[in-house]
């Protein structure tokens, strides 16, 4: 009995000698808490350590015990937006204290290039932004390229503030979004930015989740590039970029994805879904999910894989608290692949989450999409939601519309706004049935509301297309 307890002892001491406490690279010095509301501080430490937590917004002392894994973890409750403030953790042989903390809104930037693209890959008007970009109130977290086949506990990044070099290097639609949320609320903003040019949705999905449907099994194969640039496995991006982070509380997510995705569109509604229902699970949040719809571009394979992928988007807003922005106007070469106006995409789903997440009013931030539509002898009347105040063309008469009858043949159709409405007819089709608008992949077409937001392509029909 007496050597069991020495024993033990001895393995105390030893463990006590050798605890060191660690972070996750999410949790460190100028990182931005999300305000009001329940977040979690954890890390490594040695088994039944103590280890003490104080923050700069209130005077209690938490503490914590170390588990049998060497891990520990505590909810501790924010006030609203402010700082700086410190944070220590001290255990048995060390003690962190965390500078310059923040209490405001954390955003997760999200997606393939048109997301991570930056001033530091040519986009002028990040470009000319940088100068001016220095603000103690936006922080950027960068998540580092990484992927495994198995989930991570941390990932490699670090918090910095933004200043014009940093800038540079960021997310240009997801620090554009940033600006406009922390101009318009007056709060700490901190971004998340773990992205992926290349990268397909199924890499941020996890595996079990797509290699145990049939169907997204199947087209998963369809997606994958001998490119050596970005990786082709479901679930690895998942593992390593998203699965880590898990734990930091948020406010939501933009994205932006899905040309990678365009040579299996049938199956992106089903994926998509999938994969937003995942995140949220695995933060045990509902948290908004705003996304932007891929633009016309002529590099996406056949007539249709582009327009049958933004169909497929907008059938995703029919998730809970999400969002889609349009930006069909926003494009000026559709051989390019990364439109370079990315200040308006992130003002968008900046408008975007003002609206939905923050109850600011004021300001249009949904594109007209359509609703029904009603055949008038031999013209079809079509009608939408969230038309504004009317609807209008820019540069002359609506142009990308197609009208078809009962033989599925579409020929071009003149069209007539009317109010909330426009009416579409071709006089050789006497008794159409079917409308098309911009539903191709490089039709960049002219039909806005008055509130300026351009009108989301869409098809009346559901015909099997190639």
């Amino acid at each position: 009995m007496k050597k069991y307890f020495l024993f033990n002892v001895i393995i105390y001491c030893s463990i006590a000698a050798n605890a060191m406490i660690t972070l996750p690279a999410i949790i460190g010095s100028h990182m931005v808490l999300q305000q009001q509301a329940t977040i979690t501080i954890w890390g490594w430490c040695a088994p039944q350590e103590d280890v003490k937590i104080k923050t700069g917004w209130d005077t209690t002392t938490y503490t914590v015990i170390g588990n049998r894994n060497a891990k520990f973890s505590i909810e501790i409750k924010t006030p609203k937006a402010g700082g700086n403030y410190t944070i220590s953790i001290a255990g048995w042989e060390n003690k962190i204290v965390l500078q310059d903390v923040l209490i405001g809104e954390v955003w997760l930037c999200g997606g393939q290039s048109n997301m991570e693209i930056s001033a530091n890959n040519g986009i002028q008007q990040a470009i000319d932004e940088a100068p001016n970009a220095t603000n103690t109130n936006i922080r950027f977290f960068y998540v580092n390229l990484s992927a495994s086949e198995n989930i991570q506990e941390d990932v490699q990044g670090h918090w910095v503030v933004c200043t014009p070099e940093e800038m540079k290097r960021f997310s240009a639609v997801g620090y554009f979004f940033g600006k406009a949320i922390q101009q318009k609320l007056n709060v700490p903003i901190g971004l998340i930015n773990s992205n992926w040019g290349g990268t397909t949705a199924e890499v941020w999905t996890p595996a079990d989740l797509v290699n145990n449907d049939p169907l997204l099994k199947q087209s998963e194969g369809k997606v994958w590039s001998s490119d050596i640039w970005w990786p082709a496995k479901a679930g690895i991006c998942y593992n390593a970029m998203i699965a880590p982070i898990t734990n930091y509380n948020i406010a939501g997510t933009i994205w932006y994805q899905g040309e990678s995705n365009t040579d299996a569109a049938f199956t992106y509604e089903k994926l998509f879904i999938t994969m937003i229902a995942a995140w949220r699970k695995a933060w045990q949040n509902n948290f908004p999910f705003y996304y932007v719809q891929i633009a016309p571009s002529a590099h996406y394979q056949g007539k249709y894989s582009g327009a049958l992928l933004r169909e497929a988007q907008v059938n995703c807003k029919t998730i809970t608290n999400t969002g889609m922005v349009v930006i069909s106007d926003l494009i000026t070469d559709i051989n390019n692949i990364h439109p370079q106006n990315k200040k308006d995409v992130g003002l968008r789903l900046a408008n975007y989450a003002l609206a939905q997440t923050y109850q600011q009013t004021g300001f249009a931030y949904k594109s007209p999409q359509y609703n029904n539509m009603m055949v008038e002898k031999n013209k079809i009347r079509i009608s939408f939601t969230d038309a504004g105040d009317g609807l209008m063309s820019k540069n002359g008469e609506p142009v990308a519309f197609l009208i078809a009858g009962s033989d599925k043949v579409f020929l071009p159709a003149t069209v007539k706004i009317d109010g909330n409405t426009i009416v579409v007819l071709n006089k050789y089709i006497l008794q159409p049935v079917a409308v098309r608008f911009a539903f191709d992949n490089t039709s960049i077409p002219n039909l806005f509301s008055k509130n300026g937001l351009p009108v989301n392509s869409f098809r009346t029909d559901d015909w099997p297309v190639q």
